[in-house]
Formats: C-alpha cells, structure tokens, sequence
C-alpha cells in the first residue's frame, strides 16, 4: 500500500469505562505500519483517570502517536483541512454522544467528531453503556442519521474467547473491519 493510501485516524476516549478497548484498539493499529500513517489520541480529563484505575498503565506511546489535550483547539483535527481519515470514540459516553448529536463542540473531541461529520468522513462511535434510555438511543439515532457509524462494546462468543482480551479483540476487529483496514481476525465459517 503507498504512503498517501495510508490512514490518518483520530482515537478519542472519553470517560466511560472500558479503557481496555481504547488500549487494544491503539496497540493494533500501531502495529498495522503498512496501512496506518499514525494516530491522533485525545483523552478527556476523566478518561486519563479511568485508563490509570483500569489499566494500571502509562498512557500510550509511540513514533506515530501524536497525544494532544482535550481542551487544545489548534490541534491539526480540530480542523476540516486536516488529513484524518477516521476517528473512533472509544468508549463513548452519553455525555460525549450527547453533545456530538446536538452540535455542542466545547472540546477538541466534539470538535473533531463535529469535522468528521460536516466532512462527511467516517466516524465510529463505540458507546460502552448499558441499558439505554430513550435519550441516549435518539442521540444514537441523531448520529446515525448525521452518517456516524454507532458499534457498541458488545463483544461476540462464537470465536470461543479464552482471555479478556480475546473478548475485547472481538469488538476491535469488528472495528478495524468498519474501517476498512486488512488485519488477520476470526471469521465465522472460515
């Protein structure tokens, strides 16, 4: 794949929890070089907190991860000039849905979602709540209708997962495939 066919994407987590599927989301495309120039992460200052208390991790790293702070509007995605290809909320609270479906950009992460909307780009919105009430599925709908992709956190079984990452893997790959990247992952009856 060439250089230019590569893909810019913007990783936003907000303060849900289930910093593990951001974690397993970003170590995989890291690792995908051929078809991915790098990654926007942005964090809400909640998200930081709940990946430290999950994850007992650092935050991520690496020669194509660019971090910017969730209240810089000069940051290159924050603009419709800018090379991102996709972004994915990951996970996405009512909160942040709510505001994206009605407009509110009063941060970088609804700012960039409200880009990859007016530009018609992808964006994947990966809600990690449950049960919904009816707000947050017409927001959901609102979204839909705006050309967001909305993929719940809700990992399958069939590929008979034997760790929690496998069952994070499940709803990632699902993920990478909305995206459109090649990756080796289960395939039901292959």
């Amino acid at each position: 794949m060439s250089t230019s066919a590569k893909q810019h994407i913007t990783i936003a987590i907000s303060g849900a929890s289930g910093a593990i599927y951001a974690l397993r989301l970003i170590n995989k495309l890291k690792n995908l070089t051929d078809q991915v120039a790098g990654l926007s992460v942005v964090f809400t200052q909640n998200a930081s907190e709940i990946w430290k208390q999950e994850l007992q991790a650092p935050l991520p790293k690496g020669d194509k991860i660019t971090i910017y702070t969730n209240n810089n509007f000069y940051a290159p995605i924050a603009s419709g000039s800018s090379k991102t290809n996709r972004m994915i909320i990951i996970p996405a609270s009512m909160g942040v849905i709510g505001r994206i479906a009605h407009g509110t950009s009063d941060d970088l992460i609804t700012r960039a979602a409200d880009v990859m909307l007016k530009e018609r780009r992808q964006l994947i919105v990966v809600p990690r709540e449950a049960p919904y009430n009816l707000i947050h599925i017409r927001n959901m709908e609102a979204l839909t209708l705006a050309g967001a992709i909305i993929c719940p956190a809700t990992p399958s079984f069939y590929q008979q997962p034997k760790t929690i990452e496998e069952l994070v893997d499940s709803v990632i790959d699902r993920i990478i495939d909305l995206m459109g990247i090649s990756h080796d992952t289960f395939r039901w009856g292959q």
